[in-house]
């Protein structure tokens, strides 16, 4: 395999063992980047003299003896994280020359590591979007097909994986903004439980980095491999040492089982409120075949399984009255006004959305509260069951739709057109309670796209949904460079 597309752990050994150098590596990840970025247009900041400079370093800490888990490695990062001599402009075009003063704490984490940072990846205006493209640094396009959108808000970073340009990136979730990029682009990524991995300056620009615990938002890896995505949340994984940090260690339980065919997992077509296409369908399906070939015990339903439409109402409501928390008093009054006009018989995800831009404090400690009654559902159900594993998207990469009011625009599913952001459901599946999810290839679609999937775990016990990651993905095959 061409340099360029090994793995992390292939970079480690190969570096170790004295057969190439970080300088060599960089540059050869520079070359690359200069000779197809023009068309992907992944890297919105490069760093190519820093990369080379931190590249001659790890070759220095090495010739020295130093031992460091990513030490030389060529690595992106997503432009959402602060980082010291390079604009963060989470593609605001009024902050494209914002540059912090200090690196997020997981960028200082990864260079403690000693990874090569090569340069920043590009993501949507204001990282509210399923695609990437904004003012300043113009549209992503996905490697597969360049009509068609990476994903978002890390489409950035997972164009740049499938294409070479570096083994590892820090991506972030939301909304699915993680696992949709790596089902579109055919990597894998790892959406943490909330809270593992510390958020410091990943943060919109000329905001104070503090050390907040945000509400739904995750940091997490994006590989090649599932093996490259653990060894990422290993440097990424505790508490921010300016708050837990000053009183908790973290110690990360192990996997619950090392064979596939000792897994319990139930296994997710269908969303009751929006119909999955037949490429995801029958990508869920190859994985649910591979683990059935295994021994695992596969089951398709259970009176345990969480309601999946109040799941998708709640999460709707926390998402939505977080991202309009800050709207001008002006607009917020005119969703007020809209949502007083919506029929009480209107149980749509739209309409969910709406109510949920104007929810009241009151209302909204209510749909807290559902939310842990819900956590305490996932508990009894990993009580019985070691993962699920469903759709991500009910669709492999559209094409770009950059129609500048996203409620116009619409996803086709098999022919028939459905609300655009009605999608986001199946990436609520796990992050309206909080839960870690692993993104995997599963296969292609007619069309030859990239199919992924997610494979959901127990709280806290991230380690779960990542070795049944690295088991299918020796069952099934993991990441295959575009063609």
């Amino acid at each position: 395999m061409e340099r360029n597309f090994q793995s992390a752990e292939e970079i480690l050994a190969a570096l170790r063992a004295g057969e190439v150098t970080s300088a060599e590596l960089t540059d050869e990840a520079i070359a690359r980047i200069e000779r197809d970025d023009k068309v992907i247009n992944a890297i919105c900041v490069p760093d190519f003299d820093g990369a080379r400079a931190a590249a001659r370093d790890a070759d220095h800490a090495r010739a020295r003896g130093e031992v460091r888990p990513l030490l030389g490695v060529p690595v992106t990062v997503k432009d959402s994280y602060n980082m010291v001599g390079l604009p963060t402009t989470w593609g605001m075009p009024q902050h494209r020359d914002f540059v912090p003063a200090e690196d997020a704490v997981q960028v200082s984490r990864l260079k403690a590591a000693g990874a090569v940072v090569l340069g920043k990846t590009n993501v949507p205006l204001g990282l509210q979007d399923i695609q990437t493209f904004n003012e300043i640094f113009g549209t992503t396009n996905n490697p597969w097909d360049h009509d068609r959108t990476p994903g978002g808000s890390s489409g950035g970073s997972a164009a740049a994986l499938a294409s070479g340009f570096g083994a590892l990136s820090l991506g972030s979730d939301l909304a699915g903004s993680l696992r949709t990029p790596a089902h579109f682009c055919g990597i894998h990524a790892h959406k943490p439980t909330v809270g593992l991995a510390a958020t410091r300056g990943m943060v919109p620009p000329t905001e104070q980095a503090l050390p907040t615990d945000l509400d739904l938002a995750v940091v997490g890896p994006m590989a090649r491999t599932a093996r490259d995505l653990t060894l990422l949340l290993d440097v990424m994984a505790g508490p921010d040492p300016l708050t837990h940090g000053q009183a908790h260690t973290l110690a990360l339980p192990p996997a619950r089982h090392e064979r596939l065919g000792d897994f319990r997992v139930l296994v997710i077509e269908d969303h009751p409120l929006i119909p999955t296409g037949s490429a995801v369908r029958a990508g869920v399906n190859r994985v649910a075949d591979a683990l059935t070939r295994a021994g695992a015990r596969v089951e398709r339903h259970s009176p345990l399984l969480p309601d999946l439409s109040e799941a998708a109402t709640l999460y709707m409501q926390l998402l939505f009255s977080g991202s309009v928390a800050r709207f001008p008093v002006d607009e917020y009054e005119h969703l007020k006004a809209r949502a007083a006009g919506l029929s009480a018989d209107d149980r749509s995800i739209g309409a969910a959305q709406l109510r949920a831009m104007v929810l009241s404090h009151r209302d909204w400690i209510d749909v807290n509260n559902r939310r842990e009654l819900h956590r305490h559902g996932w508990r009894r159900f990993f009580a019985e069951f070691d993962a699920v594993v469903c759709p991500i998207t009910p669709t492999p990469a559209f094409p770009h739709d950059h129609n500048p009011n996203p409620l116009e625009r619409r996803l086709d599913i098999d022919g028939v057109e459905y609300p655009y952001f009605d999608q986001l459901v199946w990436a609520g599946v796990a992050t309206m309670p909080g839960l870690p999810a692993t993104a995997i290839p599963a296969g292609r679609s007619p069309e030859g796209l990239p199919v992924g999937v997610q494979l959901i775990g127990p709280m806290f016990q991230d380690r779960t949904p990542l070795r049944l990651a690295e088991l299918l993905e020796r069952e099934i095959g993991g990441f295959q460079a575009p063609e």
